[in-house]
């Protein structure tokens, strides 16, 4: 090779661009090794939330009679922290009880307003949330069956219920049906649990300076709706509505008329209640088609049942159960096997301004701020003193229990889940997954450059 042909070689040499070989092949290595880790990281994501979602999905739905065993649990706790919502799989299946009140579990920090469910046959608990205080018995009600609970549906329509499908996770929606209506809530199921009696309250002018009432019953697929009564708003309104055991008659008191109709609300039967009674509850009917008042002894917070004829309102044979003492109030649930009258009692808040010897609307006496916690007591016949089959937390202020619970007499002692529930640690895996994630993707250049040395090592 010439001078002059070497040197023309190295000049053309000279004009061509360099190419980095071992760098460019270090930085390919690093980003194939960041890819793998981050396709590493969601795919462990991935892996983790199948594992958790589709045993859930595969869950076979719970068989409607799993209530058939139901039974009354002797006690109730505050929902756990993370409790499953009454939608969430596994399905919870048919309740014996549900429960609302101010405790710090049912008042959480995003939701307001929750309900706890216990299933019939078991210690599991799921909740729901209203989004305001809704007292259970009185705005948000069991089915008979303990398969479904019918709720307002509260901020998010005012006019409509929702019928939550505790078997199914499914929620219905009725709309009501009455014009101008700002506010619907339920108030009874019919013996069946396919009819519902609703309350919705409707302004009387542009302004809303006033308002009235309107009870009806409806089918639960929404397409009947049967007028009970109109009148103007008064403090007791539809708040007791009792079912007769056939389902043939209802009952339901406005101001001091309680009136009897049929489920096409034809009127069978109105009359007045004596001062400081009222219709017992949703239990208030007898087998033998009489219905039952409580009533409150003047100058005292002694309780009793009596029995009046559901055509004129006079007094019958007379109950011979126990009476119950030093509560604010008393709600009829329903009677036993052996007759005895299931009463839910509500225990003073001892810091109320309210005096409870004094007279007292019913809805005040069972307002939160008046109550301390509930018990569900049986007064059996000929007994010198009620019995307590249910117990609950201070701040537990409204349960409904199921009327096929009632009915079947059946008791268990109870165990309720401590600790966290179901939505605790799935949240807390996701997160900790999550957090695993970022840190790996923060540090993956430190990561590679560890690899890529240890590899060098290994070479060496």
């Amino acid at each position: 090779m010439t001078a002059r042909l070497r040197e023309t070689l190295h000049a053309a040499v000279a004009d061509v661009p360099t190419y980095p070989v071992y760098e460019r092949a270090l930085t390919t290595a690093r980003r194939s090794r960041r890819r793998a880790v981050v396709a590493a990281v969601v795919a462990l994501v991935l892996v983790a939330l199948t594992g958790a979602v589709l045993p859930l999905t595969r869950t076979p739905a719970v068989d409607p009679a799993a209530g058939a065993d139901a039974a009354l649990p002797d006690r109730i706790a505050l929902p756990p922290l993370g409790t499953l919502h009454a939608t969430d799989r596994p399905r919870l299946g048919p309740a014996s009880v549900i429960f609302s009140g101010q405790a710090p579990r049912l008042q959480g920090w995003d939701e307001d307003g929750i309900v706890g469910v216990v299933s019939a046959n078991s210690d599991r608990y799921r909740i729901f949330s209203m989004g305001y205080e809704a007292p259970v018995g009185e705005q948000v009600i069991l089915s008979p069956d303990g398969r479904y609970v019918a709720r307002p549906a509260g901020l998010s329509d005012n006019g409509r219920v929702d019928v939550i499908d505790l078997v199914t996770g499914r929620t219905r929606r009725l709309h009501s049906k009455v014009t101008d209506s700002v506010g619907t809530s339920p108030r009874a199921w019919s013996p069946d649990g396919r009819q519902l009696v609703v309350d919705d309250t409707v302004p009387t002018d542009p302004t809303r300076s006033g308002y009235r009432r309107v009870l009806s019953i409806v089918t639960l697929d929404g397409e009947r709706w049967t007028q009970l009564a109109d009148a103007a708003q008064q403090p007791i309104f539809g708040s007791s509505v009792a079912f007769a055991p056939g389902g043939g008659r209802l009952a339901y008191q406005i101001g001091r008329t309680v009136t009897v109709v049929d489920p096409d609300g034809r009127t069978v039967s109105t009359f007045e209640l004596p001062d400081e009674s009222w219709l017992a509850g949703k239990g208030a009917w007898t087998t033998d088609g009489a219905l039952t008042l409580i009533s409150r002894k003047a100058g005292s917070t002694d309780w009793s049942l009596r029995r009046v004829d559901s055509a004129t309102g006079r007094d019958t044979a007379p109950l011979p159960v126990p009476g119950v003492t030093g509560v604010t109030a008393i709600r009829l649930l329903g009677w036993g096997p052996d007759g005895s009258a299931l009463v839910v009692a509500y225990q003073p808040e001892p810091l109320s301004p309210d005096r409870f010897d004094q007279p007292l609307e019913l809805d005040q006496r069972t307002a939160y701020p008046n109550v301390r916690s509930v018990r569900v007591l049986a007064l059996t016949p000929h007994a010198t003193a009620p019995r307590t089959l249910l117990t609950a937390p201070e701040q537990i202020l409204a349960v409904d229990v199921a009327d096929t619970v009632i009915s079947a007499g059946r008791t268990r002692d109870a165990y309720p889940p401590g600790g966290v529930g179901g939505r605790f640690w799935g949240w807390g895996v996701l997160i900790t997954l999550v957090i695993a994630g970022i840190a790996v993707f923060l540090g993956r250049d430190r990561l590679a450059l560890c690899l890529d040395d240890r590899r060098v090592k290994r070479r060496r």
